[in-house]
Protein backbone atom coordinates (compact mmCIF):
# COMPACT_ATOMS: atom_id res chain seq x y z
CA UNK A 1 0.00 0.00 0.00
CA UNK A 2 1.21 3.83 -0.82
CA UNK A 3 0.18 6.60 1.70
CA UNK A 4 0.21 9.91 -0.25
CA UNK A 5 -0.15 13.10 1.86
CA UNK A 6 -1.69 16.49 -0.54
CA UNK A 7 -2.24 19.81 0.48
CA UNK A 8 -4.16 21.83 -2.65
CA UNK A 9 -5.53 20.75 -5.51
CA UNK A 10 -2.08 21.06 -7.12
CA UNK A 11 -0.51 18.64 -5.61
CA UNK A 12 -3.59 15.79 -5.56
CA UNK A 13 -3.47 16.62 -9.71
CA UNK A 14 0.64 16.02 -9.48
CA UNK A 15 0.02 12.74 -7.62
CA UNK A 16 -2.67 11.49 -10.47
CA UNK A 17 0.01 12.44 -13.02
CA UNK A 18 2.71 10.43 -11.67
CA UNK A 19 0.30 7.30 -11.01
CA UNK A 20 -0.96 8.11 -14.78
CA UNK A 21 2.53 7.27 -15.77
CA UNK A 22 2.17 4.06 -14.31
CA UNK A 23 -1.47 2.98 -15.95
CA UNK A 24 -1.68 0.47 -18.57
CA UNK A 25 -4.40 -0.08 -21.08
CA UNK A 26 -7.09 -1.78 -19.07
CA UNK A 27 -6.28 -0.43 -15.26
CA UNK A 28 -9.79 -0.15 -13.58
CA UNK A 29 -9.84 1.99 -10.57
CA UNK A 30 -12.04 2.91 -7.97
CA UNK A 31 -12.09 5.94 -5.88
CA UNK A 32 -13.41 5.94 -2.73
CA UNK A 33 -14.13 9.02 -0.45
CA UNK A 34 -16.43 11.06 1.26
CA UNK A 35 -18.44 14.05 -0.72
CA UNK A 36 -15.59 16.82 -1.27
CA UNK A 37 -12.83 14.30 -0.09
CA UNK A 38 -11.24 15.11 -3.83
CA UNK A 39 -12.19 12.03 -6.59
CA UNK A 40 -13.00 14.43 -9.31
CA UNK A 41 -10.32 16.57 -8.43
CA UNK A 42 -7.65 13.11 -8.89
CA UNK A 43 -9.62 12.07 -12.17
CA UNK A 44 -8.83 15.65 -13.27
CA UNK A 45 -5.10 15.60 -12.92
CA UNK A 46 -5.50 12.57 -14.29
CA UNK A 47 -7.04 13.60 -17.09
CA UNK A 48 -4.30 16.23 -18.17
CA UNK A 49 -1.29 13.36 -18.18
CA UNK A 50 -3.11 11.73 -20.39
CA UNK A 51 -3.41 14.48 -22.75
CA UNK A 52 -7.34 15.57 -22.49
CA UNK A 53 -8.09 19.02 -22.55
CA UNK A 54 -11.72 18.78 -22.01
CA UNK A 55 -12.90 19.45 -18.68
CA UNK A 56 -13.50 16.92 -16.55
CA UNK A 57 -16.41 17.35 -14.11
CA UNK A 58 -18.28 15.25 -11.76
CA UNK A 59 -20.43 12.99 -13.85
CA UNK A 60 -22.98 12.13 -11.81
CA UNK A 61 -26.39 13.42 -13.68
CA UNK A 62 -25.23 11.44 -16.95
CA UNK A 63 -22.85 8.69 -15.13
CA UNK A 64 -20.38 8.08 -17.12
CA UNK A 65 -17.88 10.75 -19.03
CA UNK A 66 -15.68 9.29 -22.05
CA UNK A 67 -12.40 11.18 -23.15
CA UNK A 68 -9.81 10.66 -25.63
CA UNK A 69 -5.85 10.99 -24.97
CA UNK A 70 -2.69 9.40 -25.02
CA UNK A 71 -5.06 6.35 -23.10
CA UNK A 72 -9.31 6.63 -23.38
CA UNK A 73 -9.95 7.85 -20.00
CA UNK A 74 -13.60 6.53 -18.84
CA UNK A 75 -15.03 8.44 -15.48
CA UNK A 76 -17.86 7.11 -14.22
CA UNK A 77 -19.87 8.39 -11.55
CA UNK A 78 -21.96 5.85 -9.53
CA UNK A 79 -23.03 8.47 -6.29
CA UNK A 80 -26.78 8.57 -7.79
CA UNK A 81 -27.19 4.43 -7.67
CA UNK A 82 -28.31 2.65 -4.42
CA UNK A 83 -25.78 -0.38 -5.08
CA UNK A 84 -25.18 -3.19 -7.54
CA UNK A 85 -28.64 -4.45 -8.90
CA UNK A 86 -28.97 -0.61 -10.68
CA UNK A 87 -25.29 -0.90 -12.26
CA UNK A 88 -25.84 -3.91 -13.53
CA UNK A 89 -27.73 -1.94 -16.26
CA UNK A 90 -25.03 0.21 -17.00
CA UNK A 91 -22.57 -2.06 -18.60
CA UNK A 92 -19.47 -1.07 -17.09
CA UNK A 93 -18.28 -4.26 -17.86
CA UNK A 94 -17.22 -3.27 -21.35
CA UNK A 95 -15.41 -0.43 -19.56
CA UNK A 96 -12.93 -2.85 -18.02
CA UNK A 97 -11.80 -4.49 -20.86
CA UNK A 98 -11.58 -1.12 -22.84
CA UNK A 99 -7.87 -0.15 -23.79
CA UNK A 100 -8.17 2.68 -21.73
CA UNK A 101 -8.37 3.68 -18.28
CA UNK A 102 -11.73 3.31 -16.51
CA UNK A 103 -11.85 5.20 -13.03
CA UNK A 104 -14.75 4.61 -10.69
CA UNK A 105 -16.28 7.16 -7.71
CA UNK A 106 -17.86 5.63 -5.43
CA UNK A 107 -17.03 2.17 -6.75
CA UNK A 108 -18.80 0.23 -3.59
CA UNK A 109 -21.81 0.51 -4.77
CA UNK A 110 -20.70 -1.95 -7.87
CA UNK A 111 -19.68 -4.19 -5.14
CA UNK A 112 -19.37 -7.95 -6.50
CA UNK A 113 -19.20 -6.60 -10.14
CA UNK A 114 -16.01 -5.07 -10.83
CA UNK A 115 -12.76 -7.14 -11.96
CA UNK A 116 -10.35 -8.70 -9.23
CA UNK A 117 -7.21 -6.41 -10.42
CA UNK A 118 -8.73 -3.46 -8.99
CA UNK A 119 -6.85 -0.43 -8.31
CA UNK A 120 -8.21 1.25 -5.42
CA UNK A 121 -7.35 5.03 -4.36
CA UNK A 122 -8.83 5.72 -0.81
CA UNK A 123 -8.85 9.49 -0.05
CA UNK A 124 -9.38 11.22 3.52
CA UNK A 125 -10.12 14.65 3.92
CA UNK A 126 -9.25 16.81 6.54
CA UNK A 127 -11.09 19.64 6.47
CA UNK A 128 -9.08 22.04 9.11
CA UNK A 129 -5.49 21.01 7.18
CA UNK A 130 -7.10 20.52 3.71
CA UNK A 131 -4.57 18.04 3.70
CA UNK A 132 -5.83 14.64 1.61
CA UNK A 133 -4.75 11.27 2.19
CA UNK A 134 -4.22 8.93 -0.33
CA UNK A 135 -4.56 5.49 0.08
CA UNK A 136 -3.44 3.52 -3.21
CA UNK A 137 -3.00 -0.50 -3.03
CA UNK A 138 -4.37 -3.68 -5.03
CA UNK A 139 -7.63 -5.75 -4.15
CA UNK A 140 -4.90 -8.19 -3.20
CA UNK A 141 -3.10 -5.91 -0.76
CA UNK A 142 -5.92 -4.83 1.36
Amino acid sequence: MRIVKTNSPEETWALAAALADELGAGTVMALHGDLGAGKTCFVQGLAVALGIDEPITSPTYTLIGEYEGRLPLHHIDLYRLSGPTEVLGLGLEEYFDAQGITAIEWAERADGLLPPDLLHIRIEADELTQTRTFRIYRENEA
